[in-house]
């Protein structure tokens, strides 16, 4: 019994998995919410599955890259309960479980691969490549997007193109052919079940105590308060 926890971009969500099927779940998609909902959606999915915090058997977190506040609340709330309910903490890694969660959504050919997209600043992402089995072919990293991006790969697959940062990136890329674009998928706790259940059987945990988000970028404060 995993309870897991989504808060990487402008989507807060929580859900409830047993043996990696969903039983609960909550999410929102609005900036700056994420802190006041997301304790009142965990209590809500606890309540709905009737499971008791006692009977969690890991806390699961997306963990980064995406939005700095964002990443330290979730994060904050799942050590906090780990702390609380002496619970192994499991961290998934954000454009993993995006990809996961495209092949869950949707009908993807085996041929193409897979580029989720996080929204960072201006024609900046945070992305990564995967073959539809889960396979890395290109190391996350934070991109600027710009007309010859990807081409290596462009020139000989099929990519799809999806997160909160593929809209803004297809002015400058659907002119290939190869390029395809999903603009609304949203990130979702229920992406982190398979990633999640795998890391719990083999106890590849965090040390609740040290363990930070994968933030990738530092923090750079602007004039006004945003998500990233």
């Amino acid at each position: 019994m995993i309870l897991q926890i989504e808060t990487a971009t402008t989507t807060c969500s929580v859900a409830l998995a047993q043996n990696g099927n969903i039983l609960a779940f909550r999410e929102v998609n609005a900036r700056n919410i994420h802190a006041e909902v997301i304790t009142v959606f965990i209590g809500e999915i606890m309540t709905e599955a009737s499971i008791i915090y006692e009977h969690l058997d890991a806390i699961a977190v997306s963990c980064g890259p995406g939005s700095y506040t964002g990443l330290r609340i979730g994060v904050s709330t799942a050590k906090g309960l780990c702390f609380a309910l002496n619970k192994p903490l499991i961290a998934v890694e954000t454009l993993a479980a995006m990809a996961d969660g495209i092949i869950a959504l949707n009908d993807v050919g085996t041929d193409v691969l897979l580029c989720p997209m996080i929204d960072a600043r201006r024609m900046e992402v945070y992305t990564a490549v995967f073959k539809n089995n889960g396979e890395i072919v290109k190391d996350t990293a934070a991109e600027i997007i710009d007309g010859n991006s990807f081409s290596d790969l462009l020139n000989t697959n099929k990519i799809l193109f999806f997160g909160d940062g593929a809209e803004k990136c297809m002015d400058v890329l659907d002119n290939n052919p190869n390029a395809l674009f999903k603009t609304d998928f949203e990130n979702s706790a229920a992406h982190l079940a398979k990633r999640a259940l795998y890391k719990f059987e083999t106890k590849d945990f965090e040390d609740v105590a040290y363990f930070e988000p994968y933030y990738l970028k530092d923090f750079i404060a602007g004039k006004k308060k945003t998500d990233n």
